[in-house]
């Protein structure tokens, strides 16, 4: 799950990192209210999950309420890479201007299994460019999870990067704190860019992104409360709510499977057979008639979708009781889609007998099931 700027710098705040004084505005009147109450010079922030704002267009200052409240008109209801603004962030400048912009960011690093701390003295919009052409300037750290992180980190990463002597304990307490953020919050990316020095001769989380490990929510409430459920498409929400995994995609053949290297394949198999999956769907370890329902409703509310292939393996879960949960499922959903059944595993002899009891065609193999589903596609 990702926070809107706005959240993940407030999310800093509690844990003693700085950052600017500022608020969130819906429309332009709202806008001007929060940059008078901020007085002086602003900057207006669309709120999206995506990067590039700034070169979309984005970003901008603003020297007084009036031209805030049209800067804020101009960027709400911008479209920034799909992602339309709905939310603007209304910042103070940073006090005394920006002397010099860092990149700093703490995330997991999955091949080493350790967070890994990344910085650069190169901060800002451009930082993909400095990790491309000048890579020697990224400096990484990783850090050991049962000790944690240690002093000699940040001086490693403050000397390389040239940061100014006097700034070094002040470092050394931010990137303390956002190590602590990152590990409270179950983080699994924590970004600063820019950190600035300011004017003043301090440091300052100018902008804020933070990637919460989806299967931490559990024991991170507040977290979760913040999420944004209304860019949620509702057949994801559906799915969320039914317990299944779903990704919609942008084919003609549904898919309905059980574990999510299977789904994978079975999407790959599609492919293979010149098909297009319209979607990754993974009902998990049980198939209840409950569960089948509400994952073919949720396929079958994509009006792209022409057929569908339901591929189930019996592990644990007996292949006659799936068996019995589809058909059961089936009997509640009115669809002329053609669906094509392959099932193994566990029982799936009794299975695939109970199947055909209710007249549902099946298929032998995955590759015959892939055929049979992107051929009865074309004739729907």
């Amino acid at each position: 799950m990702n926070l809107y700027e706005y959240q993940a710098k407030r999310l800093f705040a509690e844990y003693g990192i700085p950052i600017p004084n500022g608020d969130v505005a819906r429309t332009p009147e709202e806008a001007h209210a929060v940059a008078e109450q901020l007085g002086g010079r602003v900057v207006v922030k669309s709120q999206v999950h995506t990067g590039g704002r700034g070169k979309a267009g984005g970003v901008k200052l603003a020297d007084d309420p009036a031209d805030a409240q049209a800067k804020a008109k101009d960027i709400l209801g911008l479209d920034i890479k799909g992602h339309i603004t709905r939310i603007v962030l209304i910042d103070e400048i940073a006090p005394g201007g920006i002397e010099q912009e860092i990149y700093l960011a703490i995330l997991i690093d999955r091949a080493a299994k350790k967070p890994m701390i990344m910085a650069s003295y190169e901060g800002g919009m451009d930082i993909e460019e400095v990790a491309a052409t000048q890579p020697d300037k990224i400096f990484r750290v990783w850090i050991d999870p049962s000790l944690g992180l240690r002093g000699y980190h940040a001086t490693y990463i403050a000397s390389g990067m040239g940061l100014p002597k006097n700034l070094w304990k002040e470092f050394n307490s931010l990137l303390k704190n956002l190590y602590t953020c990152f590990i409270g919050s179950d983080a699994s990316l924590c970004e600063i860019n820019p950190l600035v020095i300011t004017g003043e001769g301090h440091l300052m989380a100018l902008d804020g992104k933070v990637s919460i490990d989806d299967s931490a929510l559990s024991r991170q409430p507040k977290l979760a409360e913040m999420e944004d459920k209304s860019i949620i498409p509702p057949s994801e929400l559906k799915a969320a709510e039914a317990g299944v995994s779903f990704i919609k995609l942008d084919g003609n053949i549904g898919c309905m499977v059980n574990g999510a290297g299977l789904a994978m394949t079975t999407m790959d198999i599609i492919k293979l057979f010149g098909g297009e999956p319209a979607n990754f769907l993974d009902i998990g370890g049980g198939a209840s008639a409950e569960k089948v329902t509400a994952a073919l409703e949720i396929i079958l509310s994509d009006p792209n979708v022409e057929a569908v292939l339901i591929n189930i393996f019996g592990g644990i879960t007996r292949g006659d009781d799936v068996a019995r949960g589809i058909v059961a499922a089936l009997d509640k959903i009115d669809t002329d889609v053609p669906i094509i059944l392959r099932l193994a595993g566990t029982n799936y002899q009794e299975g695939l007998a109970i199947l055909s009891k209710a007249n549902l065609p099946t298929a032998e193999t995955l590759s015959e099931a892939a055929k049979k589903a992107i051929e009865a596609a074309k004739n729907n």
